[in-house]
């Protein structure tokens, strides 16, 4: 039996719904993004509940490294990669906006990461932040007219706010470059990342073997590669991302 939960990335939310699976004393839990992964680990400590997380960015910032019975799969974003396509499109980028929450663990070390190569580049950065889906809207309408490109990591926060936010940057005429497919495929221009039917398929067969009396693994960061690109947010933002072609085994192109 599948019991499926969903806490929209709100922390009392979530909270209801730890304490809901313990009071049913499932016999594993599997979380998917950071907040959820904390919360249900914090729920079972005192328990022999295994969990196994789904598309953790940074375990180990997470805190979710070093604990009995929590394994996983992680999405590690290769940052520098994401820029170097942003690059490779428009090599006369002078400042990049980043975009992100500075709630998410996720987006700690590429914003960190992001900074570094942008620093070696001699490229110019505008950070801005928000934590509710309103407040990323303003953050993204602050950037407007002051930047080139703008960088988000796998960031929830931004992620629930991506339909608005595209608009606003297609319509100024600013390229996002992001952390999973599916801002691509709310609006957002490209990124490099994971496949998560991959990441999904991964999960469960961990998960699975758990429940047969495995042992837990390591968590396991899956292989990146794959670049998507929205076609349709291409043709608005009049970008040939052809480049892309020899930089990457896969593009995919979603519309």
């Amino acid at each position: 039996t599948i019991s499926e939960y969903n806490g929209q990335n709100d922390p009392t939310m979530l909270g209801q719904i730890a304490a809901q699976v313990m009071a049913d004393e499932v016999d594993m839990i599997i979380p998917i993004a950071t907040l959820a992964a904390q919360t249900m680990v914090t729920a079972a400590e005192d328990t022999d509940t295994p969990i196994v997380y789904a598309a953790i960015s940074d375990p180990v910032s997470a805190g979710l490294t070093g604990l009995d019975k929590v394994t996983g799969t992680s999405d590690a974003l290769n940052t520098a990669f994401i820029l170097d396509m942003m690059l490779a499109a428009n090599p006369d980028v002078k400042t990049v906006g980043l975009l992100y929450s500075n709630s998410e663990a996720n987006s700690t070390m590429p914003i960190a990461e992001a900074k570094a190569y942008l620093d070696s580049k001699g490229i110019a950065y505008l950070e801005k932040t928000g934590n509710s889906t309103d407040e990323i809207i303003a953050a993204t309408n602050s950037l407007v007219g002051r930047v080139d490109a703008v960088f988000t990591p796998t960031d929830n926060v931004v992620m629930a706010a991506e339909v608005a936010v595209a608009e606003i940057l297609n319509g100024a005429g600013i390229p996002h470059y992001t952390g999973a497919d599916s801002f691509v495929q709310a609006g957002g221009f490209a990124t490099c990342g994971v496949n998560y039917t991959e990441l999904g398929t991964y999960t469960a067969d961990m998960a699975f073997d758990i429940l047969q009396g495995g042992a837990v693994p390591e968590f396991h960061v899956m292989d990146g590669g794959i670049i998507t690109v929205n076609t349709d947010t291409a043709t608005t933002l009049g970008i040939d991302y052809s480049v892309f072609s020899t930089m990457a085994n896969t593009v995919v192109e979603v519309t």
